[in-house]
């Protein structure tokens, strides 16, 4: 009989984990040899560089529920500024330190009070943040994309993507994700994560009726 305290949203942790080491190992690959400035490109987080999202992840992996509620008091629960908090802690002195600080979390097992699915989604999502600005393609495994994106149809919990799609029918050309109903919203399943967090350069990879509805809803929180 299997353990329920072993299950999470989405999936069983013990599944889930191995997914995001696998994509904080690539990622970490694909970073290894950026220039200075390509560390200060602009990722497709408003206001923050490729180097910021970084040591965004890096603190994501580097909390558990007491620090990141001791953070939460010391920003009075102001939550936007405990995670630009963290994220400044993890940032370091140079690139090269935000890049081996990230590399020692990639194995890291440590989260907030997160589904691990969550933070599975967390993980690809900066990452394409992170690569897409640089050019940088990265071939996800259709199992892990389409666990978050089961994830993301579902829950506003980090970003909000349920109600982002409500009213209308989305269908992965690359997998079995599938969703809703409506106009169609049709695409890869990471196009399809992508778009459904806010990230409209991805609605140009999509096609269907119901594209100019989701792009319009890029802002909503």
């Amino acid at each position: 009989m299997s353990n329920p305290a072993q299950k999470t949203r989405g999936g069983r942790a013990a599944d889930l984990w191995p997914m995001v080491h696998a994509e904080r190992a690539a990622l970490a690959d694909d970073l290894a040899q950026l220039t200075g400035e390509q560390w200060a490109t602009p990722s497709l987080c408003a206001g923050l560089s490729v180097r910021e999202v970084l040591a965004h992840l890096t603190a994501g992996a580097s909390l558990n529920g007491v620090r990141w509620l001791a953070g939460v008091i010391r920003c009075r629960f102001d939550f936007d500024k405990q995670v630009a908090m963290q994220l400044a802690a993890q940032l370091g002195a140079t690139p090269a330190e935000t890049y081996e600080r990230f590399r020692r979390v990639v194995a890291s097992t440590s989260k907030p009070p997160l589904p691990v699915v969550a933070m599975l989604g967390e993980t690809i999502v900066h990452a394409e943040d992170i690569r897409r600005p640089l050019g940088i393609r990265h071939d996800y495994p259709i199992e892990t994309a389409t666990r978050v994106a089961e994830y993301y149809r579902g829950s506003d919990l980090v970003v909000a993507a349920k109600k982002r799609i409500v009213g209308l029918r989305l269908a992965a050309t690359d997998g079995p994700f599938a969703t809703g109903s409506g106009p169609l919203v049709s695409g890869t399943t990471v196009a399809l994560v992508m778009a459904m967090t806010g990230r409209s350069v991805y609605c140009d990879e999509l096609d269907g009726d119901g594209v100019a509805t989701l792009h319009d809803r890029r802002d909503m929180r």
